[in-house]
């Protein structure tokens, strides 16, 4: 009979479903192979339901930054130069080795500098350009511009100059500019390439790709760090460089790694840093401010904060440079209370009150480091190395030089951000899990271990499971749920169940990658067979949150995982509905995301779950290195070390005695 006459007979073909869905679905999956090869009696309908508004967005929001707030310590309390000095040590000490540095080959990390001269710009205007290539990790290299002044006289200052998100790099306007300036009055400027920029411009050099490395086990920050400091070696190791007298500068990106080294690195006599940087109390308003992978690097801002790197700076000359109504990010009067005035105590202790400076740009206003901002740049690094004071800029439009003049060029092979993954994944081994029964159990306990302080497990219980909504369709009902858990997190989830079906019938888990939304397909072979199915959004799923990746990082950032998460969500919710039917609980998914969230529940908790089902799946976690797979498809699949100790079997080996069913490949 066809689905036209099905349709006008709910009743009959209700009856009919329970009888074929006596089995359960576990059986019948693997005897039909796919969900579509079923017809859909329901589908239409139950699209339908699934179509029906969820709760408003700034509701997440609101939870996650209450969440994430409370993982933000607040601002530790100066007492004595002494106790903080002794502070800044251990601080520096912890965020370099353990967070920038970790995994990171320390042969790499200790290399001496490599720079290469490739060729050198005379000009009769007081200064020359000497193009520089260097390298940043062993095939990874990068480029840089030193403007030097034509008469050097015993030793000078230096500033390190580090552009942000420009296209052109080291060659947009104002850098060059800025460099011209100050070699004209008499200090060396290195002008470093940002990665992903100028000549280094690759599409897997884009910041997003550089979650292949957190997924390899290295966190991703320290390529950023290895490369800025490189420059600071190389600026120091000059014979002409006054070593006491080097300075840092950069807008945006550039402000971003002004903060970075200029905190961590003691070389670093002066900073002016601009709209590089904000607090957690405007990243977490404003997301999107620091949405990068590097400026939310994994636990970079779980027991330190951007003030606090700012505080690390105490008693060095230090000016932090914001737009008024930038156009980006991090406008002044959302961050000056946060970054200056919540600092401002600090460099008190030491009697250096002056030493902590603010700007505020007005003129253009925007996200800049035009005229204004270059000049307060002159007077401060001027008046901090002991030159004549400088009010304003010395003209040199007409020395602004093309990006072929200025090009360096870097190797046809040179690595990427994915190359670079992929090279350090050729040095994972995954040990099979032991035949041997007993030898296994031990295996099984040590490598769940792991996985919990891997994705930074923390188990949650269901407080509230709130009926926020109800429905009727076809021959079936529903009942939509707000999920509320202990961590004061939630997620959303519809309910279907046939109405002929007992509370007591088989009950199923669905997830999409695209959200429960797009799970009609999923959901209605299961309404059709006369068994209960859950169609839920996990927390950073479906629209449960706008600005996809963006809150990810920064939850990443504070040290908790998104896919530790999102597992503790899918335990507790999977415990809630076995406890409602009675039944033991299936999951199926569709999509590589819940794929992996779905396996490491399964992994970490694995009598909750009878089977688990995965739909357009991948075989090893090196499927997203080689693809190379974007971060915002699936930003919690890139957690720091994951492939590194495991791989989709090792999951599914730890998820035993529950069957893992796999079909397809990822779309």
């Amino acid at each position: 009979m066809d689905n036209r006459a099905a349709m006008s007979k709910p009743r009959l073909y209700g009856n009919s479903r329970r009888r074929l869905g006596a089995t359960g679905l576990l059986p019948w999956i693997l005897g039909m192979g796919a969900i579509s090869g079923y017809a859909q009696i329901s589908q239409p309908y139950v699209a339908e339901s699934l179509a029906q508004p969820t709760l408003d967005v700034p509701w997440r929001e609101y939870q996650l930054q209450e969440f994430l707030l409370k993982r933000f310590p607040p601002l530790p309390t100066p007492t004595t130069p002494a106790l903080w000095s002794a502070e800044e040590e251990r601080v520096r000490k912890h965020v370099l080795d353990d967070i920038t540095y970790h995994g990171w080959p320390r042969e790499w990390v200790d290399a001496a500098p490599k720079f290469e001269e490739v060729g050198i710009i005379e000009t009769s205007h007081g200064y020359r350009i000497h193009k520089l290539r260097f390298e940043v990790v062993p095939g990874f290299h990068s480029t840089a511009l030193l403007y030097e002044p034509a008469k050097i006289s015993g030793r000078v200052p230096a500033i390190l100059n580090l552009p942000g998100h420009e296209p052109e790099g080291i060659e947009v306007e104002y850098e060059q500019k800025r460099c011209i300036n100050f070699a004209k009055r008499g200090i060396v400027a290195l002008d470093l390439e940002f990665i992903g920029y100028g000549e280094l411009a690759n599409a897997e050099n884009a910041h997003d790709f550089g979650s292949q490395l957190n997924l390899v086990g290295s966190n991703a920050l320290g390529i950023f760090y290895l490369s800025m400091r490189r420059g600071l070696d190389y600026l120091s190791g000059l014979p002409e460089v006054d070593t006491s007298r080097i300075g840092v500068t950069g807008l945006s990106g550039g402000g971003w790694q002004t903060v970075m080294l200029s905190a961590l690195d003691p070389r670093v006599a002066v900073e002016v840093e601009v709209a590089g940087i904000g607090s957690r109390e405007s990243n977490l308003t404003h997301p999107v401010d620091t949405d990068e992978t590097e400026a939310d690097a994994p636990d970079l801002m779980q027991g330190e904060d951007y003030p606090e790197l700012l505080a690390l700076r105490a008693p060095r000359p230090t000016l932090e440079i914001h737009n008024g109504t930038d156009s980006c990010c991090f406008r002044a009067p959302l961050v000056k209370p946060y970054l200056y005035d919540q600092v401002k105590p600090f460099f008190q202790l030491y009697g250096a009150s002056d030493e902590l400076a603010w700007s505020e740009n007005l003129y253009p206003g925007s996200h800049n480091y035009q005229l204004d901002n270059r000049q307060q740049a002159y007077r401060f690094f001027s008046a901090h190395f002991n030159l004549p004071m400088l009010d304003g800029e010395i003209y040199s439009d007409d020395e602004i030089r093309t990006p072929q003049e200025l090009a360096i060029g870097v190797p046809a092979d040179n690595l990427t951000f994915v190359t670079l993954a992929r090279k350090l994944a050729q040095q994972i081994h995954h040990e099979p899990a032991p035949a041997d029964s007993a030898a296994r159990q031990e295996w099984a306990k040590a490598e769940r271990e792991k996985l919990e302080s891997v994705v930074r497990y923390a188990p949650v219980s269901t407080v509230r499971a709130l009926r926020v909504d109800n429905g009727r369709n076809f021959d079936f009902r529903t009942l939509s749920y707000r999920f509320d858990f202990s961590n004061e997190l939630s997620a959303n989830g519809i309910l279907f169940r046939e109405e002929a079906a007992p509370e007591n019938a088989p009950a199923t888990i669905v997830l999409n990658d695209k959200g429960y939304k797009a799970s009609g397909d999923m959901v209605a072979p299961h309404v059709d067979r006369g068994e209960q199915v859950l169609a839920l959004d996990l927390f950073f799923n479906g629209d449960q949150l706008p600005n996809r990746g963006a809150w990810e990082l920064l939850t990443d950032s504070s040290g908790a995982r998104p896919l530790g998460l999102e597992a503790a969500q899918l335990v507790a919710v999977a415990n809630w509905l076995r406890s409602t039917t009675g039944r033991p609980v299936q999951v199926e998914t569709d999509g590589i995301r819940n794929q992996v969230i779905s396996l490491t529940a399964a992994a970490i908790a694995p009598k909750d779950f009878s089977a688990v089902v995965n739909r357009n799946a991948m075989k090893s976690l090196a499927y997203l290195i080689d693809t190379p797979v974007p971060f915002r498809t699936a930003p919690e699949l890139f957690c720091l070390d994951l492939y590194r100790y495991f791989d989709i079997d090792t999951l599914a080996a730890l998820a035993a005695p529950g069957k893992i069913v796999t079909f397809s490949s990822p779309r």
